[in-house]
C-alpha cells in the first residue's frame, strides 16, 4: 500500500481486532527501533519489540505504528509526518499518543517527544540518550527513562546526561527514571514485552489536568527475567497489518 507521506519512513501499521470491527477511536503507540533493525527490509522491524510481542500474543488496546529507519539518527519531523498521516486516515484518539523506543530508538523517542511535547501523552525511553540542545519540551510530558548499569552498547551515562539536563531546566516534575542494576543492553529489550510497560503509558492523557506521571507501576530486573512467560502466539488479537511506504 502506498501512502501520502512525502519524505518519511516506511512503517508498519497494526490495529487490534475490535478497531477493525467497530472503528472506534483508540490510542496510538509509536515504536522506534534500535540500530540493529535499520535498513530497507521491513521484516527486520518485526524481529523484536512491539510487533514481535504482538505476534507472540501480547495485546495492546491501541493502534501501533512501527517505522523503519534506513540509517542514522531518527528524524522527529519525519515521525511527525507519519503521525499526521495516521491520524488523518484512522480514528486515533489524539489525546492518547505514546512513543517508546530502545537504543537508537531511545534517542529518537526523546528527540521526538522533546520536539513535539504537545502531541505526546507519555514517553518511555530505553537505554538511549538525546541529541536535543533544549530540554524544556521533555519537561512538559510524563517521561520514564530506563537504562541498565551494565549496558556496554550505550553507556548509562547517556541517559543520566538527559536526566541532569532536564533537572537543570528546572522542569523535572514529570520526569521519572530508573537505573536497573546489572542489566545489559539486551536485557532492556524485555521491557517491550511487559504488560506493565503499556499499562504505564495508557495511564496518561493530554487531557489530564494537571499532568501527572504514574509512579505506582514499577519495572524491576526480576520482571525482565519473566517478561515472556505469559505470552501465547495463539492468542494474538490483531487483524489489520499494513506495510506503508512513502511516495
Amino acid at each position: 500500500m502506498r501512502n501520502t507521506v512525502a519524505d518519511s519512513y516506511n512503517f508498519w501499521l497494526y490495529a487490534p481486532r475490535e478497531y477493525v470491527a467497530e472503528r472506534r477511536r483508540i490510542p496510538l503507540i509509536i515504536f522506534l527501533h534500535g540500530a540493529s533493525l535499520c535498513g530497507n527490509n521491513m521484516q527486520k522491524v518485526r524481529r523484536y519489540g512491539l510487533l514481535h510481542a504482538i505476534e507472540k500474543g501480547r495485546y495492546y488496546p491501541a493502534m501501533v505504528v512501527a517505522p523503519q529507519n534506513p540509517g542514522g539518527a531518527w528524524n522527529p519531523k519525519k515521525i511527525a509526518g507519519i503521525l499526521d498521516w495516521v491520524t488523518q486516515h484512522h480514528d486515533v484518539d489524539t489525546t492518547r499518543v505514546y512513543v517508546i523506543g530502545m537504543s537508537l530508538g531511545g534517542y529518537g523517542t526523546l528527540d521526538f517527544a522533546g520536539t513535539y511535547p504537545d502531541r505526546v501523552a507519555a514517553a518511555m525511553a530505553l537505554c538511549g540518550g538525546s541529541t536535543l540542545r533544549d530540554f524544556e519540551g521533555l519537561g512538559r510530558i510524563p517521561l520514564w527513562i530506563l537504562h541498565g548499569t551494565a549496558d556496554r552498547a550505550v553507556p548509562v551515562s547517556q541517559s543520566k546526561t538527559v536526566v541532569e539536563s532536564i533537572k537543570k531546566s528546572g522542569n523535572d516534575r514529570l520526569l521519572r527514571y530508573d537505573w536497573l542494576k546489572g542489566a545489559s543492553h539486551g536485557d532492556l529489550a524485555r521491557i517491550l514485552y511487559l504488560k506493565q510497560t503499556y499499562d504505564w503509558l495508557f495511564s496518561h492523557s493530554l487531557n489530564d489536568n494537571p499532568r501527572e506521571t504514574d509512579k505506582d507501576i514499577t519495572i524491576s530486573l526480576p520482571d525482565l527475567k519473566t517478561a515472556y512467560e505469559d505470552l501465547s502466539p495463539e492468542e494474538t488479537r490483531f487483524d489489520m497489518v499494513k506495510e506503508i511506504k512513502p511516495r
